[in-house]
């Protein structure tokens, strides 16, 4: 802080350049050391589709800005419950979290990021309200997940031992009963708690709740849909209900599987080839799905958001 002005702004300059240098070498690394496809046979499959990928990949930029624009929406709710702010804010502020974030283990840099565009005394709130954001988005995956991991279970012969599911749900129940006694104790950062996290979120009204499920539900539907029209341009043969429950299950069982960033891409892909195997979906059509909603939903935002970095200024009021 008592470092010279001028020092500080080529520190900020240097900054910028190793978030989107590390950003952007990252997404190389997930596209050029893909264990599981070769990206330029990738692109050439898209290629080798002829007009109609191109009515496809605009199909697929209008799903993934659907996908965004409720994110935004959802962000835009939360913090303007802090201070106001226009649609515009709210996605340059997204959309650079995003950017640098992407390369951090389970995207955990998103919450340092949302918080250094609001001043200091506001940025623990910011904290928990990118954290009720996230948690709104888990909660719609859960629920959607549970019953398509229902179906799935329901109507494949899956090996499956009743103890394992016994012990799974034993170590959630003890993992709420840690939380329900430590609630009082402060978390990581000081002044945080179990206990005085929810009264914070107490002080949220009904309609703003209930905002934020709706938009979380209507994104969880655009990137689901999203998936399932990209499985068609693929080739894939599968009806839209059965696709649906199968979506709905890889998405949770990925949600509950922490992963550090390099390995992403194998957890994500690795699900989604087991599940679709019992449809006797090829595999090379699951991985080219999961790499190309990857690339719609993270790689293209995160380019957008590196624009947003380069101009970012740090809030001094």
């Amino acid at each position: 802080m008592a470092a010279p002005h001028k020092t500080k702004q080529y520190l900020l300059a240097l900054a910028k350049v190793l978030v989107l240098a590390l950003t952007f070498w990252y997404v190389f690394h997930r596209l050029q050391n893909n264990p599981d496809i070769d990206f330029s046979a990738f692109v050439m499959n898209i290629f080798s589709k002829g007009t109609s990928a191109g009515y496809f990949l605009l199909l697929f930029v209008v799903l993934a800005t659907v996908n965004w624009t409720f994110e935004v929406l959802k962000w835009q709710s939360l913090a303007s419950t802090i201070e106001k702010m226009d649609f515009k804010t709210a996605l340059k502020q997204s959309l650079t979290s995003l950017t640098v974030s992407l390369a951090t283990p389970n995207r955990i840099g998103e919450y340092g990021a949302k918080a250094l565009f609001f001043e200091k005394d506001n940025r623990k709130k910011v904290l928990l309200l990118t954290f009720y954001s996230n948690a709104a988005q888990l909660i719609t995956t859960v629920l959607f997940g549970l019953v398509g991991l229902f179906y799935f279970l329901g109507n494949y012969d899956i090996n499956y031992s009743y103890g394992t599911l016994i012990i799974f749900f034993l170590g959630i129940i003890t993992i709420g009963a840690i939380c329900y006694f430590f609630r009082e104790k402060e978390l990581l950062v000081k002044g945080f708690s179990i206990a005085n996290t929810l009264r914070f979120f107490d002080t949220f009204s009904n309609s703003l709740k209930l905002k934020i499920f709706v938009f979380s539900i209507l994104r969880y539907f655009s990137f689901s849909i999203l998936f399932y029209v990209m499985l068609l341009f693929f080739g894939a043969e599968i009806s839209f209900s059965t696709s649906m429950a199968l979506i709905f299950t890889m998405y949770f069982l990925v949600s509950i599987v922490p992963t550090i960033f390099i390995l992403d891409v194998i957890v994500r892909g690795g699900v989604a080839v087991w599940l679709f195997s019992y449809l006797e979906i090829p595999e090379l059509m699951v991985l080219s799905t999961v790499l190309l909603m990857w690339i719609f939903n993270f790689v293209l935002p995160s380019i957008l958001g590196g624009i947003f970095v380069l101009t970012y200024q740090p809030t001094t009021r």
